[in-house]
């Protein structure tokens, strides 16, 4: 049995990583199931910096 989880991230914005980071291509053909674990995990990364980066007060964590 699957569970259905709402998604914090927007579709628009899972797009617009997948493009930048070059697996758009495969993502639309087969979904996130086609997608390496890999790339999934930069689009986590860069979802991360892309939130970081605008914070209110934008302090730096490194």
């Amino acid at each position: 049995m699957s569970r259905r989880r709402s998604s914090i991230m927007s579709d628009a914005l899972k797009e617009q990583i997948a493009q930048e980071l070059g697996f758009a291509g495969t993502l639309h053909q087969e979904g996130f199931g086609g997608v390496s674990s890999r790339n999934c995990g930069n689009m986590v990364k860069m979802a991360i910096e892309l939130a970081e980066r605008n914070l209110p007060n934008n302090t730096n964590f490194t």
